[in-house]
Order: C-alpha cells, then structure tokens, then sequence
C-alpha cells in the first residue's frame, strides 16, 4: 500500500507531559522532528487498523460462541 501526500496540515494535539517528554527526548536522540515522529505513529495505527478490518470481514462469516459457552467447552476438555 502506498500513501500520497498532497500537502502538509498543521494541527495541534494534547499529550501528557511525561509522554512529551519521552517524545522530546526520543527525537533529540534520533535526529528525527517530533512532528515525523507523531505522524509515523499515526501511520502505523492506521496500518494496523486496516489489517484488522481486513481480518474481520475475512472471519465475518465464521459463526459466533459466546463466552460462557466457550468456558464451558475449556473445562470439559480438561484445560480449565
């Protein structure tokens, strides 16, 4: 998959401090723009995403077992 950019937004977010502080750190050590960092982030959740729904609509046919009936099963068979 391949993504296009066709221009640059700018845009504020809130992080906690402690985790900006990692963040901060974590370019100085890298070389790489917090800015690059946050957008590579985002990136990689998107991916991750994608690759989840398509899991999902590949198993969307597969039938449903609750919990409790899946416990169940666990324990007959001896694993629980």
């Amino acid at each position: 998959m391949q993504i296009c950019y066709t221009g640059l937004m700018r845009t504020t977010i809130t992080l906690n401090d402690k985790i900006y502080k990692a963040l901060r750190l974590r370019a100085a050590e890298s070389g790489e723009s917090i800015s690059s960092m946050v957008e590579d982030a985002v990136k990689y959740q998107i991916l991750e995403d994608l690759d989840d729904m398509r899991a999902i609509k590949e198993r969307q046919d597969e039938p449903a077992v609750d919990l409790q009936t899946f416990l169940k099963e666990l324990k007959a068979d001896g694993l629980l």
